[in-house]
């Protein structure tokens, strides 16, 4: 599929969600290509098609199903868009940390799904409003507060010569790699100190205390 008119998996619970979802994305000519409430189905052979898998991180009581979902779908390197009615700060930053595209609320909308969507099929952040909210929570507007999994790997990053080098160090996929880093680059966009480079982010990094020189 075109990265601009990717394809998808939706697991959801609801069926009104799963077919309002269905029509918002097949109407911005998103191909779903599969659609149900077994996480199961990502792994199934239309579901194995999808560009992105977008996730209801409550899909029943039993979280611990959903949260090893998201966490297997991420080791594989699938792309995952949580797409949830929770709105916690922490539920938020545990996605992030466990390496999801990105995190959109159920009330945000038709057009952050689709734009979430698309974004993540071409390894693309996104931040809607929610997210932009838990990243800046508590933080001076200037200093960034990154999760100990994104500074893992930033750091691991400014001691490898490649991507995939820290992928193997930090046991993930080298696409995984790239959104932690590239969310890095958005909370510093977002922050008015934008690094499009990385020794830009190696300044940011040691300007912020997350380095010293002897890390590098």
């Amino acid at each position: 599929m075109s990265r601009l008119n990717p394809s998808v998996v939706l697991i959801d619970d609801h069926p009104v969600v799963v077919a309002g979802a269905r029509s918002w994305l097949q109407g911005a000519g998103i191909t779903v290509t599969a659609a149900g409430k077994d996480p199961r189905i990502a792994w199934g052979p239309e579901g194995l098609l999808a560009d992105v898998v977008v996730l209801d991180l409550q899909l029943s009581q039993q979280h611990t199903v959903e949260w090893n979902a998201l966490t297997e779908l991420v080791a594989a390197g699938r792309r995952v868009v949580v797409y949830t009615m929770r709105e916690d700060r922490e539920t938020a930053l545990r996605c992030l940390e466990a390496g999801c595209a990105t995190y959109l609320t159920k009330a945000e909308g038709e057009n952050h799904l689709v734009a979430a969507v698309r974004a993540a099929a071409q390894d693309l952040p996104y931040v809607p409003p929610s997210l932009a909210g838990a990243m800046s929570a508590d933080q001076a507007a200037d200093r960034p507060r990154l999760t100990s999994r994104e500074q893992e790997v930033l750091l691991a990053w400014f001691q490898c010569e490649s991507k995939q080098l820290v992928a193997a160090r930090c046991n993930l996929s080298p696409r995984t790699v790239e959104g932690y880093i590239d969310r890095v680059r958005v909370r510093y966009a977002r922050a008015g100190r934008p690094a499009s480079t990385k020794a830009a982010l190696v300044a940011r990094a040691l300007q912020d205390g997350l380095i010293q020189l002897d890390d590098l």
